[in-house]
């Protein structure tokens, strides 16, 4: 499953359910989203995941844009070269659209990881499904249901103790 969960409204927008996670797997919801605000701006929130930072996210949003520069070529040169090098050009906040990952081992700052959570506990755990596709639809329409009934703004708090030396 790959979604983008909406910080301000608590909605899951442009949800995929597949196979697989290619990098062209996560571009294509990214690109969803934007249409549905074509000249706004985005942030987007994401972890470390190398699907983040890949050569279609690379060409997506420079697209998105306008950015008119030769880019390069994956494993050759330029900004697409490497991982980094995209994750670099991918968060620079002076575009448009640009991507901020959290620290590794910080799931629990990511508002989709917290999302995930709550369709384990209340669709996927103790649930039985008869093929793949039935899980598929029935993780789609929890998603329909969820937006229509239960969306609402996460209220992150943090409770912890305080680390001691």
């Amino acid at each position: 499953m790959i979604a983008n969960f909406d910080v301000a409204t608590g909605e899951v927008v442009a949800p995929t359910v597949g196979p697989r996670r290619t990098e062209e797997d996560f571009a294509r919801p990214i690109a969803q989203t934007l249409a549905t605000d074509p000249e706004a701006p985005w942030l987007f929130i994401v972890e470390q995941l190398n699907t983040h930072k890949s050569e279609a996210l690379g060409r997506l949003v420079p697209e998105a844009c306008g950015i008119k520069e030769d880019l390069g070529a994956k494993e050759q040169r330029g900004r697409l070269q490497s991982m980094s090098t995209r994750a670099e050009f991918l968060s620079d906040v002076s575009h448009r659209i640009h991507f901020l990952s959290t620290p590794k081992h910080t799931s629990w700052l990511n508002h989709i990881e917290l999302w995930c959570s709550l369709v384990v506990r209340r669709l996927l755990r103790r649930g039985n499904f008869t093929s793949v596709e039935d899980l598929r639809e029935r993780i789609l329409a929890f998603i329909a249901y969820f937006n229509k009934t239960m969306a609402k703004p996460f209220t992150w708090t943090y409770k912890g103790r305080p680390l001691t030396v």
